[in-house]
């Protein structure tokens, strides 16, 4: 299992314009993704070509997007950038903070004091992620600092 809990699946992808993609994800979550700023790293240059970046495709099994010439995004990145264009910016610094600390369900349960199903719910976006539980996870990462 990985550290997102269970291996995210695209199931198609369709370009837009010169730095976006409609994803739809194996389940029914569907978004555009603004890769833009990502597109300004080096490694995704050839990228800045919109006839290249116009050639994305699902990779294999579905767990990235890929280009000719290797280049490629995984689900797991793309997942977090769903999380954002989809409204679930909660969810997404939730999910961010404990993958940061490789926790996984169980462990950030124990961590909060909250049930393990939460935690699924919060990190899927499923349920929003109330304040205080994003303040319990900095008051958790400043005492597993001290």
């Amino acid at each position: 299992m990985s550290a997102l809990d269970q291996m995210r699946t695209i199931g198609d992808v369709h370009p837009v314009g010169t730095a976006m993609v409609d994803v739809s994800w194996v389940g029914g979550v569907k978004a555009r993704l603004d890769l833009g700023a990502m597109l300004h790293h080096k490694a995704f240059a050839a990228l800045r070509d919109p006839a290249a970046f116009r050639e994305v495709r699902v990779g294999e099994w579905g767990h990235a997007l890929e280009w000719p010439g290797g280049v490629e995004i995984g689900a797991d990145a793309l997942w977090l950038e769903t999380l954002s264009a989809t409204g679930h910016e909660d969810a997404r610094k939730f999910l961010e903070w404990r993958l940061r600390h490789g926790l996984s369900l169980t462990k950030a349960a124990e961590a909060l004091g909250l049930s393990r199903r939460m935690i699924a719910y919060y990190s899927n976006g499923k349920k929003p992620v109330p304040k205080h539980v994003l303040l319990a996870c900095r008051g958790w990462e400043a005492t597993a600092a001290a």
